[in-house]
């Protein structure tokens, strides 16, 4: 089964990547940054020779890249499972953040996965079969003071999802929104919170993974996940 996952060079995404790896799915891999991605799939590749994983950098907040991958992806797989991590974060409020993140965050947090998904959708739909996982966040569930652009942009990723789920029912095809509060990655390596309040991007990964192989019948269409001991 081929695999396509954005943001994969790191996080959440690159643990989504190893859970499939692992289990021996293929892999096509996309991120921004070329030097970490590659990286990445090295890795992939010297843990897991058996599977086919390709990776190319694409920025997916342009819609002529985002789309570039889609075309990319559907010349070398047949893309069975499609996970739209590709995204970014600034915190600040509404009335006092930068001009220009109110942008910024919907085009790399929405534009990335509805272009993306338009490009992939259609050969899930001729093959009645697939799966899109769209990785919203806690924040696009609940505002909180300093969410800013980066939580309006979530509730947006959600309401895209839910859309998409009711499109494509009739076609087999499942999508699954995903709601993880704080995950330990690099962005919070520096903040000075214990290590033990986060959630480890292991656990977002194996839910999708446990959610993406149960019956056809079956479809998680939430899946909302946070730190045990309150979010932070």
């Amino acid at each position: 089964m081929d695999v396509v996952i954005t943001g994969a060079s790191r996080g959440l995404g690159k643990a989504v990547a190893e859970i499939f790896a692992e289990n021996g799915h293929n892999l096509y891999l996309t991120a921004l940054h070329e030097t970490r991605l590659y990286k990445a799939m090295e890795e992939l590749l010297n843990k897991y020779p058996a599977i086919t994983i390709k990776a190319k950098p694409f920025d997916l907040s342009k819609k002529e890249q985002a789309q570039a991958f889609g075309q990319w992806c559907l010349k070398n797989c047949s893309p069975a499972i499609l996970v739209n991590n590709a995204g970014n974060f600034t915190g600040a409020n509404v009335y006092n953040e930068e001009e220009g993140a109110l942008e910024e965050m919907i085009e790399t947090n929405l534009y990335s996965a509805y272009h993306l998904t338009r490009v992939i959708v259609p050969t899930m739909i001729e093959k009645k079969s697939g799966h899109i996982f769209n990785i919203s966040s806690i924040a696009g569930l609940k505002a909180y003071p300093g969410g800013g652009s980066y939580s309006i942009s979530k509730f947006a990723l959600r309401g895209f999802s839910v859309n998409l789920r009711e499109e494509l029912k009739s076609y087999n095809v499942k999508v699954t929104t995903v709601f993880p509060g704080a995950v330990y990655t690099d962005s919070w390596a520096s903040s000075g919170i214990d290590k033990k309040r986060f959630m480890e991007a292991s656990d977002i990964a194996d839910m999708i993974f446990v959610a993406s192989h149960l019956s056809p019948q079956a479809c998680v269409e939430d899946i909302i996940i946070r730190p045990q001991l309150g979010d932070i």
